[in-house]
């Protein structure tokens, strides 16, 4: 999404999903992703284009970024072209010895011991990342999550989908939390990484404020709010000028004026990219109901705080779809009449209203999370060869393009 094209709302869509470099035996994280793709482009590179999917570098040298070349209404599609680009990147990974793992995080990775910054492009921004918040920690190089990038044209659009994402976040955990387990142990939170994303810029923690955006609808509101205020917060810690205020921004949800787009930042993925992809599609499905006013008003809507929905966001990250969410005013905004509901009856719930019938929803809707189904998997054998064998099943779904069953 760029100012070549600015689309409008709902137009089309960028999604981008994280995975490990592990090795294929021991499934330990390993360095090599710039090694990987100057083998499968035959030069050193950061992007290596595959049609209509891409890969792409990230901070770490373990991780590598798989997305859409450009936005598209088409996901089915996308989906079918990431798993083409799985397979094509396939001999280039066989020939360093490792596999691609999904999930949010790994399960016993040592970010303090482990951790490689790429070191080619860019790198001087990384470096100073580095100075000021330490990437050899979890919440910046063992946190593997979806971007689902949302399209506005102007500031009408902005305002009633910014209204939108605010309100869906909170409950986006109870469907995608798949980071149960941390430092070979149970974490705290079914969506752990969520927990360390709340707390990686807590040297300048305005960055990432309360994850929850907060409640502004127009562009010069939100430059003066923040991206001023994030220039502000930065530069004690800015002698050389490389911060960006587009890329410091750590809230759940960011606003990219630069591109016209909306970037949801709180899932966790999944264990096939057609999942991330169905899962992305229902929250498409959810926003335009909201957006159309459905259920509730536009003023109503922006009225919720932002100190309410970061309360529920965390609540849900941490018991995933089994938490309870007992506010009438916020389950309102999607059509709940009633003194409570768990958040997975009320997916459930929202998947039968807007009529959404997609099968590769099912093992979400019928298991849990991809955190719950993991954790059933494990049972009470925390061994490190029975978590690598857990694992690796999950690595197999990546592969085959299956859903995890325990």
């Amino acid at each position: 999404m760029s100012d070549r094209k600015r689309l409008s709302m709902f137009e089309a869509f960028g999604i981008e999903v994280e995975y490990m470099l592990v090795d294929r035996e021991t499934l330990d994280v390993r360095p090599v992703a710039d090694r990987v793709m100057e083998t499968s482009a035959g030069h050193p590179t950061g992007d290596i284009e595959f049609g209509a999917a891409t890969f792409s570098n990230e901070l770490a040298l373990h991780v590598i970024e798989l997305k859409g070349t450009d936005p598209t209404s088409d996901l089915a599609s996308l989906a079918t072209a990431m798993n083409g680009a799985l397979s094509a990147i396939g001999p280039a990974l066989a020939t360093h010895g490792v596999m691609m793992l999904p999930g949010g995080m790994h399960p016993w990775m040592n970010p303090g011991v482990e951790t490689r910054l790429w070191p080619h492009e860019y790198h001087e921004i990384y470096e100073a990342y580095h100075r000021v918040f330490d990437c050899h920690s979890h919440g910046w190089a063992n946190v593997q999550s979806v971007h689902l990038n949302l399209p506005f044209s102007d500031d009408e659009e902005f305002a009633r989908l910014h209204a939108a994402v605010r309100l869906v976040l909170p409950i986006l955990p109870a469907l995608t939390a798949s980071s149960p387990i941390v430092d070979s142990r149970a974490a705290p939170w079914a969506d752990m990484r969520m927990q360390f994303v709340r707390d990686h810029c807590r040297t300048v923690p305005f960055l990432t404020g309360d994850m929850i955006p907060e409640p502004i609808y127009d562009e010069a509101t939100y430059r003066t709010m923040i991206f001023d205020g994030l220039e502000k917060a930065i530069a004690p810690f800015d002698d050389s000028g490389v911060f960006d205020p587009n890329f410091l921004n750590a809230r759940g949800a960011i606003a990219r004026f630069d591109r016209g787009s909306v970037e949801i930042r709180v899932m966790d993925v999944q264990e096939y990219p057609a999942a991330d992809i169905a899962v992305c599609s229902l929250t498409i499905e959810l926003l335009k109901a909201i957006v159309s006013e459905r259920w509730t008003g536009l003023a109503d809507q922006k009225a919720t705080s932002t100190q309410t929905l970061s309360r529920w966001l965390d609540r849900i990250s941490k018991d995933a779809e089994r938490c309870t969410i007992d506010d009438r005013d916020y389950l309102r905004h999607f059509g709940i009449d009633a003194d409570s509901i768990t958040a997975g009856d009320l997916w459930k719930h929202l998947v039968s209203t807007l009529g959404v019938n997609d099968p590769l929803l099912d093992p979400i809707l019928r298991r849990g999370s991809l955190a719950t189904r993991i954790t059933a998997a494990v049972g009470n054998d925390w061994r490190r060869d029975h978590l690598r064998e857990i694992y690796r099943r999950l690595g197999d779904c990546l592969a085959g393009g299956h859903a995890f069953e325990p």
